[in-house]
């Protein structure tokens, strides 16, 4: 049918048109093609995902009230941290792995890292649950009492948020972008919504519990239905062959990377934290729906860096230095540009937008304006973050990411108690500033170029690649 239309539209054009676009054709290689076929499907699963993630919290907002859905906005956001933390490094690590094994052709290790890495996950993941839920019950008073139920059940969510986390990079590794995407931003926020509405049919009390309860339900369903998926796939994509498990390796490269995309979870949701220690739920849940508002403008960056973590893997690995700085300018452009796109209209949208949460929420107006110029500081040097983990940089990630982390609490801490939500934004905005300095520099270091949308050089090179998994 494309092909078809393609057809039609060249026949209706110049010769010297055709010509051009025949060039171009053949000017841009598979790869791009590739990663931009899996951007768009990527972007559009989470333009989707958004939408539904969006509707999801306006309902959940007004059924539940402002005090319930701020204790209930805090229990998910502390799960959503801990998922990074409990998957042991391999949701990031399995999209390294799993294109280096393929390029080489060492299915036996192919196949050790798809079963290993989910075990693992889930068992950490499981004995961190356990811990959680047990120093809340055991040890009365840590917590104020409104959240100590959400608290438990919450736990029981947290195992199969893990194994979702890691089946999606697994999933971004085969480039099956509708396992890796729809599962999470789809399927889970859709089965928690309904179990949200069959609630509230029933007269059942709109709480933070019933909520986490509809989380359990959701966030189990979704989990094994893609794991279903995944071994269906997998059995037809990778060769039979016994499993080699090479833990040691696993381990000392997932390690370091867990402490990356650890220190990046709290980065991206510290705020809510900090605003939870300091304020009441009622103050969380408008900063919250301020942030998920702004959401639309961050999955523009999130899915071009799905779509361009394994090409960056292969490329580094294949030695390809064309291949590599072509995906880092095209990573770039495709982040910051929709981004900008997507800041204008939700800044003309904002007090509208926010005024569906309900009256109470419309002054999270003010937020809006701040924290978008962190997310388009972020957005102006691409996914390059991705590029140090996938050519073995990951301690530097965890250490630049450590940093903003520290900027982040501290400045929230000497604002928020001064300034209040605002407080909170700016401090917000300048660690994502820092974050975007310190990955630079990383990236200049690592690579000798400067990464920006504004400038990328040409003497882009493949950084020498480390004798060990623990170079850095």
């Amino acid at each position: 049918m494309i092909a078809g239309l393609i057809r039609r539209m060249k026949g209706a054009l110049p010769q010297s048109q055709v010509a051009r676009i025949d060039a171009w054709l053949a000017g841009a290689s598979a790869d791009q093609l590739s990663a931009g076929r899996i951007a768009m499907s990527a972007f559009s699963l989470r333009v989707l995902g958004a939408a539904i993630a969006y509707l999801s919290q306006i309902l959940l907002a007004r059924w539940m009230g402002v005090f319930e859905y701020g204790v209930f906005v805090v229990v998910y956001v502390w799960i959503t941290i801990l998922s990074q933390i409990g998957n042991l490094g391999f949701s990031s690590s399995v999209i390294r792995f799993i294109p280096e094994y393929q390029a080489r052709g060492e299915i036996a290790r192919l196949r050790g890292i798809l079963a290993a890495s989910r075990l693992l996950a889930l068992g950490f993941a499981t004995l961190l649950a356990a811990i959680g839920a047990g120093g809340v019950l055991l040890f009365p008073g840590v917590v104020e009492n409104h959240y100590v139920i959400p608290i438990v059940l919450g736990a029981v969510c947290l195992p199969m948020f893990c194994l979702t986390e890691v089946q999606d990079g697994i999933a971004r590794s085969f480039q099956w972008s509708d396992l890796a995407f729809g599962p999470t931003y789809i399927w889970r926020p859709l089965a928690i919504l309904a179990g949200m509405v069959i609630a509230h049919a029933a007269d059942a009390p709109m709480t933070a519990a019933t909520a986490c309860i509809a989380a359990i339900a959701g966030t189990w369903l979704t989990a094994v239905a893609q794991m279903l998926l995944i071994r269906r796939r997998t059995i037809a994509a990778v060769p039979r062959d016994a499993p080699h498990y090479d833990l040691k390796t696993w381990l000392l490269v997932s390690l370091p990377i867990l402490l990356s995309e650890g220190f990046y979870a709290i980065l991206t949701s510290v705020d809510v934290i900090m605003v939870s220690a300091f304020g009441n739920p009622e103050d969380v849940a408008v900063y919250y729906a301020a942030t998920k508002t702004l959401a639309l403008v961050h999955f523009v960056y999130y899915a071009v860096r799905a779509a361009s973590g394994p090409r960056f893997s292969y490329h580094y690995h294949a030695g390809d230095q064309a291949a590599l700085r072509d995906m880092v300018r095209t990573s770039i452009r495709w982040a910051f540009w929709p981004s900008v796109a997507m800041a204008i209209v939700v800044l003309l949208l904002g007090e509208a937008l926010l005024s569906l949460f309900g009256s109470d929420f419309v002054d999270g107006g003010v937020l809006l304006v701040i924290l978008v110029c962190g997310i388009l500081a972020r957005a102006s040097i691409g996914p390059v973050e991705t590029l140090l983990t996938m050519a073995g940089r990951q301690k530097t990630c965890a250490a630049a990411f450590a940093v903003a982390v520290v900027v982040n609490v501290g400045l929230n801490a000497l604002l928020i108690p001064r300034y209040g939500l605002i407080g909170a934004a700016v401090a917000t905005t300048l660690a994502m500033m820092v974050e975007t300095v310190m990955v630079t520099l990383a990236v200049r270091w690592h690579f000798g170029f400067i990464a920006s949308v504004f400038r990328v050089d040409d003497r882009v090179t493949v950084a020498r690649r480390p004798n060990n998994p623990r170079a850095a």
